[in-house]
């Protein structure tokens, strides 16, 4: 089995009710998500304060979309994986959430600015810290997640080849790296996104910020096409695994 397949949500909560509505998430709504055919893990996670953008000083994301246009929660970023997407699809997150007991939909209601993508891997690549795959495994400690959308369709070839020739394959070697997976969308705002799992938040700060910054004309590509993209509000997120515990 492989999990190609990504139900990703994010949203923030509010203060009050914070720790009933995680408990809740955890012990009950997981679970039942889990349950459903075709699923194969779910991973929750917490978005980190201050982040360190990629290059140091203002980064390399330059545009946002408007948060009065698209949904602008980010402190929590919920995912499951499947073998593909249609899983996710049958019935689909709206139908499911919909269906649920009252309780269950009053907790989903705390959610806010919530933003939901299905989306599907185009393509991965492996760092020194990943272990052989396992597909019922929930990502890593550490993620870097972005999502995103071409400034326009003729921009989209150049990205594409971008992360084909230069972006996945520079990461390899990159200390602290587990896996990045790029990954393209068939519900949801963004079009694309970009999964990047490090063995702790930690090591994506000591090792990942500035590994451009040895390869002058990688960093000024990588500027130029990251320039062009439109990314969701606070996109990319930086965030750690609080369900499963990391051990």
């Amino acid at each position: 089995m492989s999990d190609r397949a990504f139900w990703i949500t994010w949203y923030d909560l509010p203060v009050a009710g914070r720790g009933a509505y995680l408990s809740w998430l955890h012990g009950t709504y997981i679970p039942k998500v889990q349950s459903r055919p075709g699923m194969l893990w779910a991973a929750h996670y917490a978005s980190e304060e201050n982040v360190v953008p990629l290059g140091g000083g203002k980064g390399m994301v330059s545009r946002h979309a408007a948060d009065d246009s698209v949904p602008a929660g980010d402190r929590f970023i919920l995912m499951f994986g499947a073998e593909e997407p249609h899983a996710f699809m049958n019935p689909s997150p709206r139908e499911f959430n919909a269906g649920l007991p009252d309780q269950d939909r009053k907790m989903l209601a705390m959610r806010i600015g919530e933003r939901v993508n299905i989306m599907l891997e185009e393509a991965t690549v492996y760092g020194p810290e990943a272990k052989r795959p396992v597909a019922d495994m929930a990502p890593s400690a550490g993620v870097q997640l972005g999502s995103f959308n071409a400034g326009s369709y003729e921009d989209e070839e150049e990205m594409a080849a971008w992360y084909a020739q230069s972006r996945l394959p520079s990461l390899k070697n990159v200390p602290g790296f587990v896996r990045a997976r790029k990954l393209v969308s068939i519900a949801g705002w963004a079009k694309h996104a970009c999964f990047y799992e490090f063995a702790s938040v930690e090591a994506r700060n000591e090792h990942f910020v500035y590994y451009q910054r040895s390869h002058p004309e990688m960093e000024a590509a990588s500027r130029r096409i990251v320039g062009k993209l439109i990314h969701a509000p606070k996109s990319p997120n930086l965030a750690r695994r609080i369900w499963p515990p990391v051990r």
